[in-house]
């Protein structure tokens, strides 16, 4: 019997899943739609998905999380949360990239890209993350025509595919199936749950 609870932050939407026995209990998603970050309302719909659903704090088992890329907010938000989380319920932790997470959008061979500003781009492609690319190799790649590609509104003028922003996907849940395929590598200690910064953050 396992309680999982994931939840994601770090993209443009924020996801909170609760999964029981095999079970998905709820999923939802928030979209902001004022000056707060999205961010802002985790706790709270943590807590609200929890207790509509019976489910005490104390019976969490894993705790999921996209650790990024994404908005360097979302990141940090979502990490520290599941830190302290861990922390007070001595639950265990996975955390999942985003674009290990978008990949699955794809029906095979995916190539994932998201913007990264300054002409570069985060980029997924044969089964790992190939980190912060110049957009001019990301579409050498893309024209190889070897990848079914992933990406985002800023980028799918330049480099075609799908933008997961304009579709409804179930992140979270994949998200969920992820992290549950992975319970046994996940860690006891919190510590080890690190943030996925590409870049590093901006400073200031």
């Amino acid at each position: 019997m396992t309680t999982i609870l994931a939840f994601d932050t770090c993209l443009d939407k924020m996801y909170a899943v609760l999964k029981k026995d095999g079970r998905i209990l709820v999923s939802d998603v928030v979209e902001n739609t004022d000056t707060k970050y999205h961010s802002a309302f985790l706790i709270s719909t943590l807590r609200d998905i929890m207790a509509k659903n019976s489910v005490k704090p104390d019976d969490v088992d894993l705790i999921a999380i996209n650790i990024g890329p994404g908005s360097f907010t979302g990141i940090r938000a979502c990490t520290t949360v599941a830190r302290v989380m861990a922390q007070q319920l001595n639950c265990k932790t996975i955390g999942i990239s985003s674009l290990e997470i978008l990949s699955k959008l794809a029906d095979k061979n995916p190539l994932v890209a998201l913007d990264a500003r300054k002409n570069m781009a985060y980029v997924w492609c044969d089964s790992e993350v190939k980190g912060a690319l110049p957009l001019e190799k990301v579409q050498q790649l893309v024209q190889s025509d070897k990848y079914e590609v992933i990406t985002d509104d800023k980028l799918q003028p330049l480099l075609g595919g799908i933008s997961y922003q304009k579709g409804s996907y179930p992140l979270g849940e994949i998200l969920t199936e992820l992290a549950e395929e992975r319970i046994n590598d996940a860690s006891g200690n919190w510590g080890e749950l690190l943030p996925l910064y590409i870049q590093p953050p901006p400073m200031g």
